[in-house]
Parts: structure tokens; sequence; C-alpha cells
């Protein structure tokens, strides 16, 4: 598969009714001082590297919680000696006693990895000696912003559940607390539209890729298609009581061509959300201006993904240079 040589500008927006996208570590959506709830660019991340190691088991996929023989979670260290076991001499959890293979391969390995090929990483491996130690800095193609709620409502509402087990309490409590079942209390977003914007610039693995040599592997138009699949489905595949209600709802994809030069602005404050019958609205004409600025000199291409039956789109309709596409299947919209 070819070698991906174009950016990319767009944005993923992840609808969220009455669910959790990304609680805080109380336990409730994340908010601005200003009160607007948002998303750090993890979630949105972890989502894709969830459908990666879900719906391509072949690919690997380094930054995500493996467990070692304990149960308990491998540290960096494990992590890479669990995945190239041929490459290093494991001395506990913390250090390696050799690495067998010089910087370049360690950059070689890492660059095996999807989620290392398209986010990047800061990876170090400490060994018994300091000067066999390993220091790595990858800047990753892809860089996700925060998800930033565009519905102009931020209604948070939290309630109590109750566990089906007691509380067994201790010698000093009474029978009565003895008794009873455990409480616990969650928070929801009443209702949500949090607008990732992303940008993909290949051109960051340079020093990597240079470092690791000819037989490196850097981001493949096959690596691109990936991505774009999960940004559309990652979300909405991974499921869990908190985060039942929150889906992939809209794609945008600028491609620019090859060797273009130009620069586009953050698409946060570019798309305008409204309720119209039932139906979400989009409007993109901020956006359109944005392309209509730069047109087919710098852009070869802009899709749009979203599910027609929930969503419409207005401000940027589908022509020769703009296609619209269903999310679900990918396949193209025909009007």
């Amino acid at each position: 598969m070819s070698n991906f040589k174009k950016r990319v500008y767009g944005c993923a927006i992840i609808k969220s009714i009455n669910s959790n996208y990304n609680a805080d570590f109380s336990h409730q959506p994340r908010t601005l001082p200003d009160g607007r709830v948002y998303a750090t660019d993890k979630a949105l991340k972890y989502s894709v590297k969830n459908y990666f190691k879900k719906l391509y088991p072949e690919e690997k996929v380094f930054y995500f919680k493996k467990l070692n023989e304990d149960f308990n979670p491998m540290s960096l260290i494990e992590a890479y000696a669990n995945m190239f076991p041929d490459n290093v001499e494991l001395k506990d959890e913390k250090k390696v006693d050799k690495v067998k293979v010089p910087k370049s391969g360690v950059a070689r390995d890492i660059l095996e990895c999807l989620d290392i090929r398209l986010f990047g990483a800061t990876f170090a491996l400490k060994a018994t000696k300091k000067e066999d130690n390993v220091a790595i800095s990858v800047h990753g193609p892809v860089q996700i912003n925060h998800g930033i709620n565009i519905w102009p409502e931020n209604d948070i509402y939290s309630e109590q559940i109750m566990s089906p087990f007691r509380n067994p309490g201790n010698s000093s409590s009474d029978d009565e607390d003895k008794a009873a079942t455990t409480l616990g209390r969650q928070s929801k977003l009443r209702e949500g539209h949090y607008l990732h914007h992303f940008s993909v610039n290949p051109r960051n693995l340079n020093d990597i890729v240079n470092l690791a040599g000819d037989e490196a592997k850097t981001v493949s138009e096959n690596d691109i298609s990936k991505l774009k699949e999960a940004l559309r489905k990652g979300v909405t595949y991974y499921d869990s009581s908190a985060k039942a209600g929150t889906d992939n709802e809209l794609l945008i994809w600028v491609q620019l061509k090859e060797g273009s030069r130009a620069v586009l602005p953050n698409f946060t404050e570019l798309v305008t959300l409204n309720h119209n019958n039932g139906t979400l609205e989009f409007d993109l004409s901020k956006i359109k201006k944005v392309i209509d600025k730069y047109g087919g000199k710098e852009i070869e291409a802009v899709e749009v993904y979203y599910s027609p039956e929930s969503t419409s789109i207005t401000g940027l309709a589908s022509n020769d240079s703009v296609k619209h596409f269903d999310l679900e299947t990918g396949k193209e919209i025909l009007f």
C-alpha cells in the first residue's frame, strides 16, 4: 500500500443524549470555567484505538491497557517486551536488562504500531546500564483537539442508583447500616454534540522515520482508510452503561492536494447546530466560505459523513468537489 502524503483538516462530532461521553474524576461530565461541557482528545483517541483492536486484530496497538499474568496493568517496559519479545531482555517491570537492538531498531518497532504511526508517542525504555536507555519522541501525524459541546444548553443532572449488595460495614456500625444496600450516584448530560477538530500531516513522522531507516513503516493510504472508518464509527461501536446514548454523528474530511501549503482554521467555531422539526440540522456555510477561499488550487476533496435519516446538512451542498456519504455504510448519498 502506498504512503499517504497529503494533509487533512476536519472535525468529528459526537452526539451524547442522556449520557456521559467523557467523565472527570468525580464522574461528572467535564466543564470549562464558563460552564460549557467538553471532552478531552483522549476520549476520541480511545474509541479509535478500541475500534482498531476489535475490528483489525492483525494491527499492533501499543498504547492500550494490557494486563500481565497477575491481571495488573502492564508497565510501558512490560508492554514493549510483550509485543517485541525478541528485542529485549526484561529485568523487571521498571527496567530492561538488555536492549538487543539499537535505538533505530526500537524506532522501527514502535512504528509497527498503528496507534503510534497515527497519534505519536513519548517512549522511554530504562535499562540497567544508563548508556542503554532509549528515549524517543514521536510527533504524530494526527492531532485531535478537545471536543467542545456546540449545543447551547449544558444541562447536567445526577441520579441515585442502588447496588444489589449490602455494605458489610464494621464492628462499630449500626445493624441498620449493615443491612442496607449501597447507594451510588451517576451524572449525565441531557444533550451534547461534541466537536473535535483534527488535522493530519504525514510529514510529522519524518524525523522518527529517518532515525528508523529505510525499513520503517510510515502512514499509508490503508492506515488513513482505517482512521477515517474509526472516526465515523468508533464511538458508536464502543458501548458501556455510562456511554449508552453516545454515538458518532458527523465527520467532515477536507483533504488538501499533495504539496499544498494552505493552513485551514480550526473548525470548532465554524459549525452551527439547530433542531428543525425533530431533525438535527448542521449549518456548514462557514466551512463553505473556507473551502471557497482556497478552491480547487489547494483542496483535493471534501467529504461529509452523516446519517440522512436523522440529520440534515445545509450550507455545503453536494457537488463535483463536495461529496456526502452515509456515516455507517460509507456509501455516497445521491440526491
